[in-house]
């Protein structure tokens, strides 16, 4: 895969520096991860048994209370795109999230009353999507607002940044393992209300957490549409298509007066531009940054006819991303099963610990929580230095190629899943209860342990590989934008995974046997799982080659181009 060792302007291994002095950054950031903390014990609380409460209270089919828990997913992970607009454009991060926080907080009251008092399927799923509107602006804006507090222009900043990604994403986890376990249980074994209340209740303690470290913060304003930006260079180069581009970079445009440097210690900032150095991909773009013989001729820059290199290097960047988000969409279908087919699976098994305890089938999504708070500190101290005897790389992997094991852990999964399935199926027929769809068939709940452990491990791989490469990658503008691209591909890939659905039931309904139906033993879900595993394969190949002419960010920190190495920078001068 691509070898960012060079180029890479950000370290993508983890380093578990424990922040224990809190200073700088880390001042900060300690209130917004444990803000965080409390959203994903809320989300998780809610996502992980949703399809519990649909097929079993409001007694919808398996398959649609699957697809109606993927749509709400997919709105969820869809919705910050709007928020990181919002917030990049008009409202600033800290604003973002305080609206946010207040509306995701009434949502999830709405959603208390709705299964408690008022027990209303209308009010519920009206309650689900004001839920989904403000986790759009909470999703995007808090991990990149606890990133701003950590200034890159100071090196031990800049390396507590590198650390905070990791401990951002083990509050993440924490938060989610720490409700899949009790939440789960009270709503299964106390009910749906005092669940859900003490869901309302941590999200209003996130909210005081929020403004009690208010004066703490580092606040980055609004910087106005980033897409004007980018749009001025996608019509610069239309208009000047006919202009031929030369070798050198005398007659481009480097705009310096662009890079503003963020003042030490002062709370409110102006977003930063940095210097950007040329690369060879996408040179139509190019053709936006030259100057020629009108652009000469006038006393002041067009920005619709003259963009900076750095200006377009930025649209580079977009670009280069939006390949890689596609050939991840496989993995988050993989990863929607564990909490729609892989609770249902757990249903029909014997769950009993003991002459009492009975354990909730959505409980074990736990484990995958439970497995990532291993398999982080593991990669950190095991693998990342075995690997680094291997490559000669400081990181051990780029952080592409952390992503791309994370994709074949998935396919594993997969593979796995369907072994385990044909098992449990087979116990169904030997025990003579092959249609009887509530039996608890006499195969123990473990058996499931494989598939949620490695979607642990490829969770560790992946997500944090995306988190990382969707903020360093991204221009500086756009980093609100960037997390909400990340966190879209669950919510496309939630609706790739009921497009997948659809497409199996009307094919396998033409061919004779339905897949997929109520009945679970004869639902065929392990051929299912076969044909996850084979489109995940296939994307795999995909990804590689993506990954292998992929071209990470190069910031200019000496000023000079990357082609003319000691010249400096042309400054673009009107009138000349």
């Amino acid at each position: 895969m691509a070898d960012g060792s060079s180029s890479n302007t950000k370290s993508n291994s983890l380093i578990l520096h424990h922040p224990t002095n809190l200073k700088g950054g880390w001042n900060a950031a300690i209130f917004i991860i444990f803000v965080e903390f409390a959203e994903r014990f809320a989300y998780q609380g809610l996502a992980s048994n949703l399809i519990q409460y649909l097929t079993n209270v409001l007694n919808e089919p398996i398959t649609q209370a699957a697809k109606d828990v993927n749509t709400w997913v997919g709105a969820s992970s869809l919705f910050p795109l709007l928020g990181g607009f919002i917030a990049d454009s008009y409202l600033g991060r800290f604003n973002t999230i305080l609206l946010s926080s207040v509306i995701y907080f009434v949502g999830m009251v709405f959603l208390t009353l709705s299964v408690s008092a008022l027990k209303h399927k209308f009010l519920f799923f009206l309650a689900l999507y004001v839920l989904a509107i403000g986790d759009g602006g909470h999703k995007p804006c808090v991990q990149t607002f606890a990133a701003d507090q950590f200034d890159e222009d100071t090196p031990e900043e800049k390396d507590a940044k590198s650390s905070f990604f990791n401990w951002w994403y083990l509050g993440i986890v924490a938060g989610s393992t720490a409700s899949v376990f009790v939440v789960i249980y009270l709503q299964d074994n106390v009910g749906w209300g005092v669940g859900l209340g003490v869901l309302a209740g941590v999200l209003a303690l996130a909210l005081a957490l929020f403004l009690l470290g208010i004066k703490r913060y580092r606040k980055e304003g609004p910087a106005g549409s980033p897409f004007t930006r980018l749009a001025q260079v996608f019509v610069a180069a239309s208009r000047k298509w006919r202009v031929q581009a030369t070798h050198g970079h005398h007659n481009y445009c480097y705009d310096e007066d662009e890079e503003h440097h963020e003042p030490h210690n002062h709370l409110h900032v102006q977003p930063k531009i940095h210097t950007l150095l040329h690369t060879h991909q996408y040179r139509f773009l190019d053709k936006a940054a030259i100057i020629d013989e009108i652009d000469a001729k006038t006393k002041t820059r067009d920005p619709w006819r003259l963009c900076s290199v750095t200006q377009v290097e930025e649209v580079k960047l977009v670009l280069r991303l939006i390949p890689i988000w596609l050939s991840c969409l496989m993995f988050t279908v993989v990863q929607a099963q564990v909490h729609t087919f892989f609770i249902k699976q757990g249903a029909t098994m014997v769950r009993t610990i003991g002459p009492h305890f009975q354990v909730p089938p959505a409980s074990l999504q736990g484990l995958v929580g439970v497995t990532i708070l291993f398999a982080v500190p593991f990669y950190d101290r095991v693998f990342v230095p075995l690997a680094r005897k291997i490559t000669g790389k400081p990181t051990g992997i780029t952080v592409l190629q952390r992503i791309g094991v994370g994709l074949f852990l998935s396919i594993l999964n997969m593979v796995v899943s369907a072994l385990v399935e044909a098992k449990r199926v087979g116990v169904a027929k030997e025990s003579g209860l092959i249609d009887d769809p509530k039996a608890v068939l006499p195969i123990s709940i473990w058996w499931l342990l494989p598939q949620y452990m490695i979607t642990g491990i490829s969770d560790a791989f992946t997500i944090v590989g995306l988190q990382e490469l969707f903020y360093d990658q991204m221009p500086e503008a756009l980093r609100s934008l960037g997390a909400a691209a990340y966190i879209s591909i669950v919510g496309v890939g939630s609706f790739v995974g009921n497009i997948v659905i659809v497409v199996v039931e009307g094919v396998t309904s033409r061919a004779g046997e339905k897949w997929l139906g109520n009945n679970l033993n004869r639902a065929h879900l392990d051929y299912f799982y076969w044909v996850l595993a084979g489109l995940s394969a296939v994307n795999l190949c995909v990804y590689v080659w993506l990954a292998i002419v992929y071209v990470y960010k190069k910031v200019d920190e000496g000023h000079q181009t990357s082609d003319q190495q000691g010249s400096s920078h042309k400054k673009y001068k009107p009138g000349v």
